[in-house]
Protein backbone atom coordinates (compact mmCIF):
# COMPACT_ATOMS: atom_id res chain seq x y z
CA UNK A 1 0.00 0.00 0.00
CA UNK A 2 1.17 3.54 -0.78
CA UNK A 3 0.85 4.64 2.85
CA UNK A 4 3.21 1.84 3.94
CA UNK A 5 6.15 3.40 2.12
CA UNK A 6 8.35 6.46 2.40
CA UNK A 7 9.35 8.37 -0.72
CA UNK A 8 12.77 10.02 -0.45
CA UNK A 9 14.28 12.47 -2.91
CA UNK A 10 18.00 13.20 -3.08
CA UNK A 11 18.11 16.92 -3.92
CA UNK A 12 21.74 16.62 -4.99
CA UNK A 13 20.87 14.44 -7.95
CA UNK A 14 17.07 14.40 -8.14
CA UNK A 15 17.02 10.64 -7.65
CA UNK A 16 13.91 9.37 -5.88
CA UNK A 17 13.36 6.03 -4.14
CA UNK A 18 10.44 4.41 -2.35
CA UNK A 19 11.29 2.63 0.89
CA UNK A 20 8.95 0.21 2.73
CA UNK A 21 7.82 1.12 6.25
CA UNK A 22 7.62 -1.92 8.53
CA UNK A 23 6.74 -1.70 12.23
CA UNK A 24 7.32 2.05 12.12
CA UNK A 25 10.83 1.74 10.70
CA UNK A 26 12.66 1.81 7.39
CA UNK A 27 15.71 -0.26 6.34
CA UNK A 28 18.54 2.27 6.35
CA UNK A 29 20.51 0.13 3.89
CA UNK A 30 18.09 1.41 1.23
CA UNK A 31 19.78 4.82 1.47
CA UNK A 32 22.92 3.34 -0.03
CA UNK A 33 21.19 3.74 -3.39
CA UNK A 34 21.83 7.49 -3.16
CA UNK A 35 25.19 8.25 -4.76
CA UNK A 36 26.65 11.27 -6.54
CA UNK A 37 29.22 9.43 -8.69
CA UNK A 38 30.60 5.96 -9.32
CA UNK A 39 33.12 6.28 -6.47
CA UNK A 40 30.49 7.22 -3.89
CA UNK A 41 29.76 4.23 -1.59
CA UNK A 42 26.28 5.56 -0.87
CA UNK A 43 24.47 7.56 1.76
CA UNK A 44 24.86 6.64 5.44
CA UNK A 45 22.75 7.61 8.44
CA UNK A 46 24.56 9.37 11.29
CA UNK A 47 23.28 8.42 14.75
CA UNK A 48 26.22 8.62 17.20
CA UNK A 49 24.44 7.27 20.29
CA UNK A 50 21.88 5.13 18.43
CA UNK A 51 19.14 7.38 19.73
CA UNK A 52 16.84 6.70 16.78
CA UNK A 53 18.19 3.45 15.40
CA UNK A 54 16.57 0.04 15.94
CA UNK A 55 19.40 -2.50 15.94
CA UNK A 56 17.19 -5.57 16.31
CA UNK A 57 13.69 -6.99 16.44
CA UNK A 58 12.75 -8.24 19.89
CA UNK A 59 9.81 -9.86 21.66
CA UNK A 60 11.13 -9.50 25.21
CA UNK A 61 10.55 -6.03 26.65
CA UNK A 62 8.19 -3.23 25.65
CA UNK A 63 8.65 0.37 26.78
CA UNK A 64 6.44 3.38 26.11
CA UNK A 65 8.51 6.20 27.53
CA UNK A 66 5.89 8.90 27.03
CA UNK A 67 3.24 7.01 28.99
CA UNK A 68 5.58 5.42 31.54
CA UNK A 69 4.87 1.81 30.54
CA UNK A 70 7.25 -1.13 31.00
CA UNK A 71 6.24 -4.70 30.16
CA UNK A 72 8.08 -8.02 30.10
CA UNK A 73 6.63 -10.32 27.41
CA UNK A 74 3.38 -8.30 27.57
CA UNK A 75 3.00 -8.27 31.38
CA UNK A 76 3.00 -4.89 33.15
CA UNK A 77 5.94 -4.42 35.49
CA UNK A 78 3.56 -3.34 38.27
CA UNK A 79 1.71 -6.68 38.07
CA UNK A 80 4.90 -8.74 38.11
CA UNK A 81 6.33 -6.76 41.04
CA UNK A 82 3.13 -7.36 43.01
CA UNK A 83 2.36 -10.98 42.14
CA UNK A 84 5.50 -12.69 40.83
CA UNK A 85 8.96 -13.49 42.19
CA UNK A 86 12.31 -13.07 40.52
CA UNK A 87 12.87 -16.65 39.34
CA UNK A 88 9.38 -16.86 37.88
CA UNK A 89 9.95 -13.52 36.12
CA UNK A 90 13.33 -14.75 34.88
CA UNK A 91 11.58 -17.80 33.41
CA UNK A 92 9.11 -15.49 31.68
CA UNK A 93 11.88 -13.33 30.21
CA UNK A 94 14.00 -16.28 29.07
CA UNK A 95 11.24 -18.66 27.93
CA UNK A 96 8.56 -16.24 26.76
CA UNK A 97 5.65 -17.45 28.91
CA UNK A 98 4.83 -17.74 32.60
CA UNK A 99 5.45 -21.31 33.79
CA UNK A 100 2.91 -23.71 35.20
CA UNK A 101 3.58 -25.18 38.65
CA UNK A 102 5.56 -28.17 37.35
CA UNK A 103 7.76 -26.12 35.01
CA UNK A 104 8.46 -23.51 37.68
CA UNK A 105 9.53 -26.22 40.12
CA UNK A 106 11.88 -27.70 37.50
CA UNK A 107 13.24 -24.24 36.62
CA UNK A 108 13.92 -23.41 40.27
CA UNK A 109 15.71 -26.73 40.68
CA UNK A 110 17.75 -26.23 37.52
CA UNK A 111 18.89 -22.79 38.69
CA UNK A 112 19.69 -23.68 42.29
CA UNK A 113 21.70 -26.78 41.36
CA UNK A 114 24.15 -24.45 39.60
CA UNK A 115 24.75 -22.03 42.47
CA UNK A 116 28.07 -23.61 43.48
CA UNK A 117 31.28 -22.53 41.74
CA UNK A 118 34.55 -24.37 41.14
CA UNK A 119 37.04 -24.00 44.00
CA UNK A 120 39.58 -22.63 41.54
CA UNK A 121 37.33 -19.61 41.13
CA UNK A 122 37.86 -18.83 44.81
CA UNK A 123 41.62 -18.87 44.24
CA UNK A 124 41.13 -16.65 41.20
CA UNK A 125 39.26 -14.12 43.34
CA UNK A 126 42.04 -14.15 45.93
CA UNK A 127 44.27 -12.63 43.26
CA UNK A 128 42.38 -9.34 43.44
CA UNK A 129 43.53 -6.62 45.81
CA UNK A 130 41.82 -6.52 49.17
CA UNK A 131 40.11 -3.23 48.21
CA UNK A 132 39.22 -4.12 44.61
CA UNK A 133 35.83 -2.87 43.45
CA UNK A 134 33.40 -5.82 43.60
CA UNK A 135 32.07 -4.95 40.13
CA UNK A 136 35.56 -5.38 38.70
CA UNK A 137 35.90 -8.69 40.51
CA UNK A 138 32.54 -9.86 39.17
CA UNK A 139 33.37 -8.84 35.61
CA UNK A 140 36.74 -10.62 35.65
CA UNK A 141 35.37 -13.73 37.31
CA UNK A 142 32.43 -14.11 34.91
CA UNK A 143 34.83 -13.81 31.97
CA UNK A 144 37.04 -16.46 33.59
CA UNK A 145 34.10 -18.90 33.73
CA UNK A 146 34.36 -19.28 29.96
CA UNK A 147 37.57 -21.29 30.55
CA UNK A 148 35.73 -23.63 32.93
CA UNK A 149 32.94 -24.43 30.47
CA UNK A 150 34.40 -24.91 26.97
CA UNK A 151 31.08 -26.44 25.88
CA UNK A 152 29.65 -22.91 26.06
CA UNK A 153 31.37 -22.05 22.79
CA UNK A 154 28.79 -24.07 20.86
CA UNK A 155 26.30 -21.20 20.90
CA UNK A 156 24.20 -22.66 18.09
CA UNK A 157 23.31 -25.68 20.20
CA UNK A 158 19.99 -25.17 22.01
CA UNK A 159 20.81 -27.49 24.91
CA UNK A 160 24.14 -25.76 25.47
CA UNK A 161 22.47 -22.34 25.51
CA UNK A 162 19.93 -23.58 28.05
CA UNK A 163 22.67 -25.03 30.25
CA UNK A 164 24.77 -21.85 30.19
CA UNK A 165 21.69 -19.79 30.99
CA UNK A 166 20.96 -21.89 34.07
CA UNK A 167 24.61 -21.77 35.11
CA UNK A 168 24.91 -18.01 34.81
CA UNK A 169 21.64 -17.15 36.57
CA UNK A 170 22.52 -19.64 39.32
CA UNK A 171 26.12 -18.60 39.85
CA UNK A 172 25.75 -14.84 39.59
CA UNK A 173 24.53 -14.24 43.19
CA UNK A 174 27.20 -16.62 44.52
CA UNK A 175 29.98 -14.74 42.74
CA UNK A 176 28.49 -11.39 43.77
CA UNK A 177 28.40 -12.51 47.42
CA UNK A 178 31.98 -13.80 47.17
CA UNK A 179 33.08 -10.42 45.78
CA UNK A 180 31.42 -8.72 48.76
CA UNK A 181 33.07 -11.07 51.25
CA UNK A 182 36.43 -10.45 49.56
CA UNK A 183 35.91 -6.72 49.98
CA UNK A 184 35.11 -7.19 53.66
CA UNK A 185 37.94 -9.65 54.28
CA UNK A 186 35.45 -12.28 55.42
CA UNK A 187 35.46 -16.05 54.82
CA UNK A 188 33.26 -17.22 51.99
CA UNK A 189 29.78 -18.56 52.72
CA UNK A 190 28.59 -21.31 50.40
CA UNK A 191 25.03 -21.48 49.05
CA UNK A 192 22.19 -23.36 50.68
CA UNK A 193 19.73 -24.28 48.02
CA UNK A 194 16.73 -24.86 50.26
CA UNK A 195 16.52 -21.07 50.58
CA UNK A 196 14.96 -18.76 48.02
CA UNK A 197 17.09 -17.10 45.34
CA UNK A 198 17.31 -13.81 47.25
CA UNK A 199 17.27 -15.43 50.68
CA UNK A 200 20.27 -17.57 49.76
CA UNK A 201 22.05 -14.49 48.42
CA UNK A 202 21.43 -12.51 51.62
CA UNK A 203 22.75 -15.38 53.74
CA UNK A 204 25.94 -15.66 51.64
CA UNK A 205 26.43 -11.93 52.13
CA UNK A 206 25.71 -11.38 55.78
CA UNK A 207 26.27 -14.64 57.68
CA UNK A 208 28.82 -14.20 60.47
CA UNK A 209 29.79 -16.56 63.32
CA UNK A 210 26.21 -17.69 63.87
CA UNK A 211 23.83 -18.63 61.10
CA UNK A 212 21.83 -15.95 59.32
CA UNK A 213 18.10 -16.06 58.65
CA UNK A 214 16.97 -13.46 56.10
CA UNK A 215 14.24 -11.10 57.22
CA UNK A 216 11.23 -11.88 54.98
CA UNK A 217 10.54 -8.18 54.33
CA UNK A 218 14.12 -7.58 53.16
CA UNK A 219 14.07 -10.83 51.20
CA UNK A 220 10.87 -9.84 49.38
CA UNK A 221 12.08 -6.27 48.81
CA UNK A 222 15.27 -7.52 47.16
CA UNK A 223 13.20 -9.94 45.07
CA UNK A 224 11.06 -7.04 43.81
CA UNK A 225 14.15 -4.96 43.05
CA UNK A 226 15.51 -7.89 41.07
CA UNK A 227 12.26 -8.08 39.07
CA UNK A 228 12.44 -4.36 38.29
CA UNK A 229 16.02 -4.65 37.04
CA UNK A 230 15.66 -7.90 35.08
CA UNK A 231 15.52 -6.33 31.61
CA UNK A 232 15.10 -2.94 30.02
CA UNK A 233 15.14 -3.26 26.25
CA UNK A 234 18.24 -2.14 24.28
CA UNK A 235 20.12 -0.22 26.96
CA UNK A 236 23.90 0.23 26.96
CA UNK A 237 24.78 -3.08 28.62
CA UNK A 238 22.24 -5.12 26.66
CA UNK A 239 23.53 -3.59 23.46
CA UNK A 240 27.05 -4.57 24.57
CA UNK A 241 25.96 -8.18 25.19
CA UNK A 242 24.28 -8.38 21.79
CA UNK A 243 27.20 -6.73 19.98
CA UNK A 244 29.86 -8.92 21.57
CA UNK A 245 27.64 -12.00 21.25
CA UNK A 246 27.25 -11.33 17.53
CA UNK A 247 30.82 -12.61 17.06
CA UNK A 248 29.48 -15.98 18.32
CA UNK A 249 31.63 -15.84 21.43
CA UNK A 250 30.50 -17.80 24.50
CA UNK A 251 27.85 -16.16 26.74
CA UNK A 252 30.23 -15.74 29.69
CA UNK A 253 32.39 -13.39 27.62
CA UNK A 254 29.30 -11.59 26.30
CA UNK A 255 27.85 -11.15 29.81
CA UNK A 256 31.23 -9.91 31.07
CA UNK A 257 31.00 -7.22 28.39
CA UNK A 258 27.54 -6.32 29.69
CA UNK A 259 28.91 -6.04 33.22
CA UNK A 260 31.65 -3.74 31.92
CA UNK A 261 29.03 -1.48 30.33
CA UNK A 262 26.89 -1.59 33.47
CA UNK A 263 29.90 -0.55 35.58
CA UNK A 264 29.74 3.07 34.39
CA UNK A 265 28.14 5.93 36.37
CA UNK A 266 25.71 6.67 33.53
CA UNK A 267 24.29 3.15 33.73
CA UNK A 268 24.54 0.71 36.64
CA UNK A 269 26.57 3.12 38.76
CA UNK A 270 23.86 5.78 38.68
CA UNK A 271 22.20 4.76 41.97
CA UNK A 272 25.60 4.99 43.66
CA UNK A 273 25.96 8.51 42.22
CA UNK A 274 22.49 9.42 43.57
CA UNK A 275 23.47 8.47 47.11
CA UNK A 276 26.67 10.51 46.86
CA UNK A 277 24.69 13.48 45.55
CA UNK A 278 22.18 13.28 48.42
CA UNK A 279 25.01 12.95 50.95
CA UNK A 280 26.69 16.00 49.45
CA UNK A 281 23.47 18.01 49.72
CA UNK A 282 23.48 17.01 53.37
CA UNK A 283 20.16 18.36 54.58
CA UNK A 284 16.77 19.55 53.40
CA UNK A 285 17.85 23.15 54.07
CA UNK A 286 20.53 22.90 51.37
CA UNK A 287 18.16 21.77 48.60
CA UNK A 288 17.32 25.24 47.17
CA UNK A 289 21.03 25.94 46.72
CA UNK A 290 21.51 22.49 45.14
CA UNK A 291 18.61 23.14 42.74
CA UNK A 292 20.31 26.31 41.52
CA UNK A 293 23.59 24.44 40.99
CA UNK A 294 21.73 21.84 38.90
CA UNK A 295 20.14 24.55 36.75
CA UNK A 296 23.44 26.35 36.18
CA UNK A 297 25.18 23.11 35.18
CA UNK A 298 27.64 23.42 38.05
CA UNK A 299 26.38 20.12 39.45
CA UNK A 300 24.52 17.25 37.80
CA UNK A 301 21.13 16.09 39.08
CA UNK A 302 21.46 12.34 39.38
CA UNK A 303 18.50 9.95 39.32
CA UNK A 304 16.31 12.29 37.28
CA UNK A 305 15.56 11.93 33.60
CA UNK A 306 15.94 8.98 31.28
CA UNK A 307 16.82 8.45 27.63
CA UNK A 308 13.54 6.58 27.12
CA UNK A 309 11.10 7.75 29.81
CA UNK A 310 9.62 11.22 29.31
CA UNK A 311 7.29 10.77 32.27
CA UNK A 312 7.68 9.11 35.67
CA UNK A 313 9.65 5.85 35.42
CA UNK A 314 7.13 3.16 36.51
CA UNK A 315 9.89 1.33 38.39
CA UNK A 316 10.62 4.47 40.40
CA UNK A 317 7.06 4.58 41.74
CA UNK A 318 7.29 0.98 42.94
CA UNK A 319 10.69 1.53 44.58
CA UNK A 320 9.53 4.69 46.35
CA UNK A 321 6.72 2.73 48.02
CA UNK A 322 9.04 -0.21 48.71
CA UNK A 323 11.47 2.02 50.60
CA UNK A 324 9.03 2.55 53.47
CA UNK A 325 8.44 -1.19 53.82
CA UNK A 326 12.18 -1.69 54.16
CA UNK A 327 12.51 1.15 56.67
CA UNK A 328 10.00 -0.63 58.93
CA UNK A 329 12.71 -3.24 59.40
CA UNK A 330 15.97 -1.30 59.04
CA UNK A 331 14.96 2.08 60.40
CA UNK A 332 14.59 5.13 58.19
CA UNK A 333 17.50 6.11 56.03
CA UNK A 334 17.82 9.88 56.65
CA UNK A 335 18.61 10.40 52.97
CA UNK A 336 14.96 9.67 52.17
CA UNK A 337 13.89 13.04 53.57
CA UNK A 338 16.35 14.85 51.29
CA UNK A 339 15.25 12.74 48.32
CA UNK A 340 11.54 13.37 48.88
CA UNK A 341 11.98 17.11 49.26
CA UNK A 342 14.28 17.27 46.25
CA UNK A 343 11.68 15.42 44.20
CA UNK A 344 8.86 17.66 45.46
CA UNK A 345 10.67 20.89 44.59
CA UNK A 346 11.99 19.65 41.26
CA UNK A 347 8.54 18.51 40.11
CA UNK A 348 7.14 21.98 40.79
CA UNK A 349 9.89 23.74 38.87
CA UNK A 350 9.30 24.57 35.20
CA UNK A 351 13.01 24.08 34.46
CA UNK A 352 12.77 20.35 35.19
CA UNK A 353 9.20 19.87 33.94
CA UNK A 354 9.95 21.41 30.53
CA UNK A 355 12.89 19.04 30.19
CA UNK A 356 10.72 16.11 31.34
CA UNK A 357 13.09 15.28 34.17
CA UNK A 358 11.31 12.87 36.49
CA UNK A 359 12.79 10.44 39.04
CA UNK A 360 14.00 7.22 37.45
CA UNK A 361 14.71 3.75 38.83
CA UNK A 362 18.02 4.85 40.36
CA UNK A 363 16.70 7.70 42.49
CA UNK A 364 15.39 5.62 45.41
CA UNK A 365 17.17 2.30 44.79
CA UNK A 366 20.46 3.27 46.42
CA UNK A 367 18.66 4.55 49.51
CA UNK A 368 17.10 1.11 50.00
CA UNK A 369 20.38 -0.70 49.37
CA UNK A 370 22.13 1.53 51.88
CA UNK A 371 19.42 0.91 54.49
CA UNK A 372 19.80 -2.87 54.04
CA UNK A 373 23.54 -2.53 54.69
CA UNK A 374 25.17 -2.67 51.29
CA UNK A 375 28.23 -0.49 50.66
CA UNK A 376 27.89 1.81 47.66
CA UNK A 377 30.38 -0.22 45.63
CA UNK A 378 27.93 -3.14 45.70
CA UNK A 379 25.10 -1.16 44.10
CA UNK A 380 26.02 -1.94 40.45
CA UNK A 381 26.66 -5.57 41.41
CA UNK A 382 23.09 -5.79 42.70
CA UNK A 383 21.99 -4.49 39.30
CA UNK A 384 24.04 -7.10 37.42
CA UNK A 385 22.55 -10.11 39.23
CA UNK A 386 18.96 -9.79 37.93
CA UNK A 387 19.95 -8.19 34.62
CA UNK A 388 21.74 -11.45 33.78
CA UNK A 389 18.35 -13.00 32.96
CA UNK A 390 17.59 -10.19 30.52
CA UNK A 391 21.07 -10.28 28.98
CA UNK A 392 20.81 -14.01 28.33
CA UNK A 393 17.32 -13.74 26.86
CA UNK A 394 18.50 -10.96 24.56
CA UNK A 395 21.65 -12.90 23.67
CA UNK A 396 19.70 -16.06 22.79
CA UNK A 397 17.17 -14.06 20.77
CA UNK A 398 20.01 -12.48 18.81
CA UNK A 399 21.65 -15.86 18.16
CA UNK A 400 18.37 -17.22 16.77
CA UNK A 401 17.64 -14.19 14.59
CA UNK A 402 18.54 -15.00 10.95
CA UNK A 403 18.77 -11.28 10.12
CA UNK A 404 21.53 -10.65 12.64
CA UNK A 405 25.16 -10.54 11.55
CA UNK A 406 28.30 -9.57 13.41
CA UNK A 407 27.81 -6.02 14.66
CA UNK A 408 29.88 -3.62 12.60
CA UNK A 409 28.78 0.04 12.53
CA UNK A 410 30.06 2.40 9.86
CA UNK A 411 31.81 5.72 10.43
CA UNK A 412 32.10 9.14 8.83
CA UNK A 413 35.81 9.58 8.17
CA UNK A 414 36.86 13.19 8.78
CA UNK A 415 40.61 12.70 8.88
CA UNK A 416 43.46 13.66 6.57
CA UNK A 417 43.53 13.08 2.83
CA UNK A 418 46.32 10.80 1.48
CA UNK A 419 49.78 12.03 2.53
CA UNK A 420 53.35 11.17 1.56
CA UNK A 421 55.61 9.63 4.19
CA UNK A 422 58.51 11.93 5.16
CA UNK A 423 61.75 10.59 6.65
CA UNK A 424 62.22 11.34 10.34
CA UNK A 425 65.24 13.64 9.80
CA UNK A 426 63.39 15.69 7.18
CA UNK A 427 60.16 16.36 9.04
CA UNK A 428 59.46 20.01 9.89
CA UNK A 429 58.61 20.97 13.44
CA UNK A 430 54.83 20.48 13.70
CA UNK A 431 52.58 23.45 14.15
CA UNK A 432 50.56 23.17 17.36
CA UNK A 433 46.92 23.39 16.42
CA UNK A 434 44.07 23.50 18.89
CA UNK A 435 42.33 20.51 17.32
CA UNK A 436 45.53 18.43 17.57
CA UNK A 437 46.05 19.35 21.21
CA UNK A 438 42.47 18.38 22.00
CA UNK A 439 42.97 14.96 20.43
CA UNK A 440 46.19 14.16 22.28
CA UNK A 441 45.86 11.07 24.46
Amino acid sequence: MANDTLTITDNRTGKQIEVPITHGSIPTSALRQFTVDENDPGLLTYDPALTNTASCKSKITYIDGDRGILRYRGYDIETLAEKSNFLETAYLIVKGELPDEERLKAWNHNITMHTMVHESINKFMDGFRYDAHPMGILMGTIAALSTFYPDAKDVQDLQSRRLQTRRLIGKMPTLAAFAYRHLRGLPLVYPRNELSYTGNFLRMLFKMASDYTPNPVIERALDILFILHADHEQNCSTNAVRAVGSSMVDPYSAVAAGIGALYGPRHGGANEAVVRMLEKIGSVDNIPKAIESFKSGEERLMGFGHRIYKSYDPRGKIIKKLAYEVFEVTGKNPLIDIALELERIALQDDYFLKRKLYPNVDFYTGIIYQAIGFPETMFPVLFAIPRTAGWLAQWAESIRDPEQRITRPRQLYLGEAPREYVALTKRPEPLEREDQVAEDI
